[in-house]
C-alpha cells in the first residue's frame, strides 16, 4: 500500500521512500544518538512531551492508576511527562534498541518507584490481552513498513484498551514537493534534519493509517485526535468480549 493511502494520487505515489533513517540504522550509533537527542530537545523546547502526556493521560481519566505501555520511548521523554503528570499511573518504558533501553535504565526513569524499563517489539508485544489500560506509540509509526505497522495497530489493541498513536503528518502531495525542496539542502548539515527529510517521505497519510487499522482487524476503529498542522495524533481500539477482562489479567 502507498504511504499516501490506497487513494494517494501519481504524485503521492513518487514521495515516498524505502532509504532507511539513521535511527533505522545499526552501523551509525553516534548519528542516531544525535537524532534522539535532537528529538528530545525539540519535544522539550516546544512542550510536545508535555502536551502529547496529557492528551494521552485524557484517554485514561476514568481510571484511578492506570497501566501505561510506551513503545519506542528513546529517551523516555514522553514517560517522564506522563509519570510527572498522574500521581499513581504505572509506566512501562520501551524499546527495540538495547542502547536505548540501557540509557534510559540508568537514567532516572530505571529508579522510578511507577516505572519499569524494559526492551520491546511495537509488533510483537509481551504482555496478556488487554492487559495495559493505554499503549503509547510515539513518531515511530513511519520507520516501519505497511505490513509491519499494521502489527502495530493488532498488537497495540490487543494488548492495550486503547492505542495512542503519534507520528509525522504527511502533507498534501504539491505542498510537500516544495517542503521537500527547500528541506534537501539541509539535509547534508543535520542528521536531525537527515532523518525528518526521510521521515517526511515515509509518513502514512490519515487514510494510510485506517487502511493499516482495517487490514490488522477490521473491528478496529480508528479516531483522530489532532488538528490539520502537526504531527498526526489517534486513538484505536476494539470492543473487547468480556467487561471484567482487568480482572486477572497478568503481563
Amino acid at each position: 500500500m502507498p504511504r499516501g493511502g490506497p487513494d494517494a494520487s501519481w504524485l503521492d505515489r513518487r514521495l515516498q521512500t524505502d532509504r532507511l533513517e539513521y535511527l533505522d540504522r545499526d552501523d551509525v550509533d553516534d548519528l542516531k544518538r544525535a537524532v534522539i537527542c535532537s528529538l528530545d530537545r525539540v519535544g522539550r523546547l516546544f512542550g510536545e512531551h508535555k502536551k502529547f502526556a496529557r492528551m494521552a493521560l485524557g484517554e485514561v481519566a476514568n481510571i484511578p492508576s492506570p497501566k501505561i505501555l510506551e513503545l519506542g520511548c528513546g529517551n523516555g521523554g514522553l514517560s517522564r511527562e506522563l509519570l510527572k503528570n498522574h500521581p499513581t499511573a504505572q509506566v512501562t518504558v520501551t524499546d527495540i534498541d538495547p542502547t536505548f533501553v540501557a540509557a534510559v535504565a540508568d537514567s532516572d526513569l530505571g529508579s522510578h518507584p511507577r516505572a519499569t524499563v524494559r526492551e520491546m517489539d511495537a509488533t510483537a508485544i509481551e504482555a496478556s490481552d488487554g492487559y495495559y489500560d493505554l499503549v503509547v506509540f510515539s513518531l515511530s509509526l513511519h520507520h516501519l513498513r505497511p505490513e509491519l505497522a499494521a502489527r502495530v495497530f493488532a498488537e497495540g489493541t490487543r494488548a492495550g484498551d486503547k492505542l495512542f498513536l503519534i507520528d509525522a503528518r504527511r502533507p498534501p502531495a504539491p505542498l510537500h514537493l516544495v517542503m521537500l525542496a527547500v528541506e534537501l539542502p539541509f539535509t547534508r548539515l543535520s542528521p536531525f534534519a537527515h532523518d525528518g527529510f526521510i521521515s517526511s517521505l515515509r509518513a502514512y497519510s490519515p487514510s494510510a493509517l485506517r487502511a493499516l487499522a482495517h487490514y490488522a482487524d477490521p473491528a478496529i476503529t480508528v479516531e483522530f485526535r489532532s488538528r490539520r498542522w502537526g504531527p498526526v495524533v489517534l486513538v484505536a481500539s476494539r470492543a473487547r468480549q468480556t467487561d471484567n477482562r482487568h480482572a486477572d489479567r497478568e503481563p
